[in-house]
């Protein structure tokens, strides 16, 4: 009795994260929902983004990711990079006069941070996310690290 009831309790511990499939895993093929946008800062598009474009000399950039990502995934070809926990330390060098849209993956970090950025009195015009931009037929530039030289 006490090895049947142990073979069970082992049966259904092996099938619980193995053998039961969610119905999340039968979903082939669809993208995760992703969570609503629920910043102040209005989330940009495509079209509103390359007029801003358009003035560069009226417009800063800040990608909030991690140089992995801007890496693997590419961004803007100009741009101020500060990670999204560094923005507070970063604020005495970004300059005050231009317009500033923030940037992430899918624009939740950079809504939050364009949030941050407002409070603190900068003039903030927006996020993005640079896979949104590029979902939307917007050009976006892989950057290539440098190779780390032999020492």
């Amino acid at each position: 009795m006490i090895k049947n009831t142990t073979l069970l309790l082992l049966t259904m511990m092996l099938a619980g994260p193995f053998g039961l499939a969610t119905a999340a895993e039968h979903d082939h093929g669809k993208k995760p929902e992703a969570k609503p946008y629920s910043y102040k800062t209005p989330k940009l598009n495509r079209a509103q983004i390359d007029t801003l474009l358009a003035k560069p000399e009226n417009l800063l950039i800040i990608d909030v990711r991690r140089p992995d990502e801007v890496s693997k995934i590419g961004g803007f070809p100009v741009y101020l990079s500060v990670q999204a926990k560094e923005l507070e330390a970063a604020l005495p060098f970004i300059p005050k006069e231009r317009a500033i849209v923030t940037v992430s993956n899918h624009a939740g970090r950079a809504g939050a941070a364009a949030d941050f950025l407002a409070e603190k009195g900068l003039k903030v015009v927006g996020a993005i996310g640079s896979q949104n931009y590029e979902e939307e037929g917007g050009k976006i530039s892989k950057i290539v690290p440098p190779v780390p030289k032999a020492h």
